[in-house]
């Protein structure tokens, strides 16, 4: 059976989709990608994870909302329970380097725009994409309290934080806050700290960049791998039950916390139904202890 994670008071799918590579360079064409989301949704995702900056450089911001739009829009099934989380506060230069701003301005506009985008409704869940330094992040949570009060924002998120930060962010938002987006992997841990206060508070935590590592070392083939200490296990398990090492490292995050919501990106339709798989794959006690040992 599927598993599901709880968003706040919303359930979802336990491994949600990424959206990022389907809008930033490199993407795929319009028919591959939206075949990747529809492909997502039929294994059982409900959670798809996307960002007004999701643009190649010197696109037009939104283009990556403007897709998650008319991929549903396009799904053959319902989609009435699935839930779409944007993030503002980040920005590109036509170099394709990433900008920052928290002002609280800029995030009423944005997320005003970032909702017009998705269908004109509330915004599921808006994530404030990451601190500014320039901005006290007292003001930039302000204006998410004012979204949510507002009605432009059924849910708040935060992204790239520290204990600190979520602390703040839990003090200003209330149980509005229901979720963390922090980079954390196989290979990148160092939101330990943060996923384990996640899981204390009952916030959502959603990795990004969840396959780190293991997507890469996969391209050298297992046999190189052997030896690796700290990616060898998750193929070794992944042979034993016949699986991908990412689906493997995937399942490996939702046994992290009862509170972790992977949601690895994908480009192509198999990735994304790959992925998706992980949510039924239980690993045995020995393979944890196989795979905590890194």
């Amino acid at each position: 059976m599927t598993r599901y994670r709880m968003l706040g008071d919303v359930r979802v799918g336990a491994v949600g989709l990424g959206t990022m590579p389907l809008s930033i360079e490199g993407r795929p064409d319009e028919a591959r990608a939206v075949a990747t989301v529809h492909a997502a949704l039929d294994a059982g995702v409900t959670l798809l994870d996307t960002a007004d900056s999701y643009h190649p450089p010197g696109g037009t911001p939104g283009e990556g909302e403007l897709l998650v739009r008319r991929a549903l829009a396009s799904y053959g099934g319902g989609t009435d329970g699935v839930l779409v989380a944007t993030k503002g506060g980040r920005g590109r230069t036509a170099d394709g380097g990433w900008t920052v701003d928290g002002r609280p301005g800029h995030l009423r506009r944005a997320a005003e725009d970032s909702a017009r985008r998705l269908g004109g409704g509330p915004i599921g869940l808006y994530q404030l994409h990451k601190p500014d330094p320039a901005v006290p992040y007292a003001e930039s949570l302000g204006a998410v309290r004012e979204l949510l009060d507002a009605g432009t924002v059924r849910l708040a998120g935060v992204s790239n934080v520290s204990t600190e930060q979520i602390v703040q962010a839990r003090e200003i938002l209330g149980d509005r806050l229901v979720s963390v987006q922090n980079r954390y992997s196989p290979a990148v841990r160092d939101s330990e700290a943060e996923l384990r206060l996640c899981a204390s508070l009952g916030l959502a935590f959603l990795p990004w960049s969840p396959l780190g590592g293991i997507s890469r070392s996969s391209l050298d083939g297992a046999s190189a791998l052997e030896e690796d200490p700290e990616f060898g296990a998750f193929h070794r398990v992944a042979r034993a039950h016949g699986v991908s090492p990412q689906q493997v490292a995937l399942a490996w995050l939702l046994t992290r916390s009862e509170t972790v919501l992977p949601i690895p990106g994908a480009s192509r339709p198999s990735t994304a139904r790959d992925s998706a798989g992980a949510t039924t794959l239980r690993l045995t006690p020995e393979d944890l202890t196989a795979l905590n040992r890194n």
